[in-house]
């Protein structure tokens, strides 16, 4: 991997003295769900609270409305019933560079059928202003609809909840199960570098959540894996705020008897660096990406334990198709060759099995309402949960 350069090693730096100082301020260990927290979102230190580039080709990784437009106009698709039948508004929870809640408001004014507001709600400031960039180049007869918000809005509303690759980022706590014996992963500090540590399990939540997750898995003699205890109460604080409409998650994952497979035995923990894949989150904090692929049996459960309905579990391919995908295409012009191949390529990199298309998920969830979202309609895979 290439190395950072001296400015990103000053950043590292500082961000590396502050969560030894929390290390040694303790017990001279931190939970790793506590280390990703401060690894990705510690104020104007962490991954996501910094300045550094993010997405696209000059960042760290590529997401889907990065890609192409078609897919933001395939969400805005499922965003159409809802607003048309019960009107309100959009809120989009972790808005990245702005480039969906662009095309999301591009789709929608096209199909006659503009949110009442457009909501983001993003901790990090500096995403926030170069969301605010974007949305004044991409929309700026637009922009007196779009909200910015610090926190989920004080009162109810009708709409739709938003989240692309948000669940994955949320920390989590990694644990091990040696012969029959419960482990957290926790991070020390050795003088030169954060290490792994095992430590018996103090939270009697954390082992029965890990109990349940793998009941159905026959672990091997040493099996690593994760889980996220904070997606329940995350998923409750949307139920409290959404008074009517659907939230739609979009995420890689898998459901929970593929997850918690005897075959993946080292779990999903991932960092991305520079269009670089690798597995220690425990070097370059502050500069790299930590993720977790998603349970999603563990989502489909904590939403309908906050109230909501499951409106429908798909692949992402599936997700697309269903929601008009095949039908942009065809709007193409096949005698503009440049475009019409480069938007081929790009739905391909959607779609396709070994590209992004069964990998991601779309799992959807609504509340006092039956409106049917269109992308489920050609797949559902809820039995699959």
């Amino acid at each position: 991997m290439p190395l950072p350069d001296a400015e990103q090693q000053a950043h590292c730096q500082k961000l590396t003295q502050h969560i030894v100082n929390e290390i040694q301020q303790g017990e001279g260990r931190i939970p790793f769900a506590r280390f990703m927290a401060m690894a990705l979102y510690e104020p104007g230190l962490g991954y996501y609270s910094a300045g550094s580039q993010k997405l696209g080709e000059a960042g760290d990784f590529v997401t889907a409305p990065e890609i192409s437009p078609l897919f933001s106009r395939c969400i805005a698709r499922n965003c159409l019933p809802i607003l048309q039948q019960h009107g309100g508004h959009v809120l989009e929870l972790g808005a990245g560079s702005g480039v969906m809640a662009a095309d999301i408001l591009l789709e929608l004014e096209r199909l006659s059928c503009l949110p009442e507001s457009y909501m983001i709600l993003d901790l990090s400031a500096d995403l926030q202003q170069k969301q605010k960039k974007t949305l004044e180049q991409r929309v700026p007869h637009l922009l007196e609809r779009i909200v910015w918000l610090k926190q989920l809005p004080r009162q109810s509303f009708v709409g739709v909840v938003l989240a692309n690759e948000v669940l994955d980022a949320m920390p989590i706590h990694r644990f091990r199960i040696r012969d029959d014996q419960y482990f957290e992963t926790h991070v020390v500090w050795s003088g030169e570098a954060f290490q792994f540590i095992d430590h018996d399990l103090s939270e009697k939540k954390l082992y029965a959540a890990i109990k349940e997750a793998v009941k159905l898995t026959v672990p091997c003699s040493n099996y690593i894996s994760e889980i996220n205890l904070s997606v329940r109460s995350w998923m409750a604080s949307l139920a409290a705020v959404l008074a009517k409409g659907a939230v739609i998650l979009i995420d890689y994952g898998f459901p929970a008897h593929e997850y918690y497979h005897p075959e993946r035995a080292e779990g999903t923990l991932m960092c991305h660096y520079r269009h670089r894949a690798h597995d220690n989150p425990l070097i370059f904090p502050g500069l790299q990406d930590i993720t977790a692929h998603v349970d999603f049996t563990a989502i489909a459960h904590a939403g309908v334990d906050a109230g909501f309905s499951l409106a429908g579990f798909t692949s992402q391919a599936y997700f697309l198709i269903g929601s008009g995908l095949d039908e942009m295409m065809a709007e193409l012009d096949p005698d503009d060759i440049k475009n019409y191949l480069e938007t081929a390529q790009q739905v391909k990199k959607l779609t396709l099995p070994h590209e992004m298309g069964e990998l991601f998920k779309v799992i959807g969830f609504s509340k006092n309402m039956d409106t049917v979202l269109p992308g489920f309609v050609l797949q559902d895979a809820r039995g699959r949960l």
